[in-house]
């Protein structure tokens, strides 16, 4: 399984962005780490092994970047306009830069990407998804936090409403080229019943996607399932199984 690490300067998020991606064929995934992850998090928390099989078998090339946003709210800078910003860039910085890397890495071609995280970095798939139809075919949100009021303070301004699904999306025109994209979406929202989880979290956006047609599924684990790693690597490797092309 090969594995390819890169960085580079981004003005738009005025820092080093680190990007890695494993397996050489296969269907482009994006994954994005937890709050205050790195693009090698998904490799030290052992979610590579766990997809060794479907990328030693090319059916899947894995791509992981720093949390950026998720690091800033971290250190402090939780409050608008500053965080909201950052995260406004982030959302610029994957759709112009890293996209593009991907369909470079990928032979030049244009293809449509899968995104994935777990907790914020389940919230970034869906955001992802939901602000770019036309570049994302498919989410797989893993025990997702989706609601930034908990990591920002403030009032919500511009940048915080169109980073978040469950404020944008009811409000999409109907019959916008956006929505109707949107529409020929899939996005699943998987969790777990035990420690740390908060299933109202996945069904409070079911019920927003849902209100707009947009085609979603919610999959509740059991109650030995933790809002953590070895959760997640259970669930992906399975979903991606089942919704890669054979």
């Amino acid at each position: 399984m090969s594995r390819v690490a890169q960085s580079w300067y981004s003005e738009r998020v005025q820092r080093e962005v680190q990007v890695v991606r494993w397996g050489e064929t296969g269907v482009p995934v994006i994954w994005f780490p937890t709050a205050g992850g790195d693009a090698e998090e998904v490799e030290r928390c052992l979610m590579v092994d766990a997809l060794a099989p479907l990328l030693e078998a090319g059916r899947l090339k894995l791509y992981s970047l720093d949390s950026v946003p998720g690091q800033v709210w971290l250190t402090g800078g939780n409050r608008p306009p500053f965080a909201t910003a950052i995260q406004s860039a982030f959302d610029a910085f994957v759709v112009e830069e890293l996209i593009p890397a991907v369909h470079a890495d990928c032979g030049g071609r244009e293809l449509e990407v899968m995104v994935s995280g777990a907790s914020i970095g389940a919230y970034n798939a869906l955001a992802t998804i939901c602000r770019h139809p036309d570049l994302v075919s498919t989410a797989i949100c893993l025990s997702g936090t989706y609601d930034l009021s908990k990591f920002l303070e403030g009032d919500m301004d511009e940048d915080w409403y169109l980073s978040s699904p469950l404020h944008f999306v009811p409000n999409l025109p109907e019959g916008h080229e956006h929505l109707n994209r949107l529409r020929e979406r899939f996005i699943l929202l998987a969790h777990g019943a035990g420690r740390w989880e908060d299933p109202e979290e996945s069904w409070r956006v079911a019920d927003c996607l849902g209100a707009r047609a947009v085609p979603n599924r919610v999959d509740e684990w059991g109650q030995e399932w933790d809002h953590d790693w070895p959760t997640w690597r259970e669930m992906l490797p399975q979903y991606l199984h089942a919704l890669l092309p054979s």
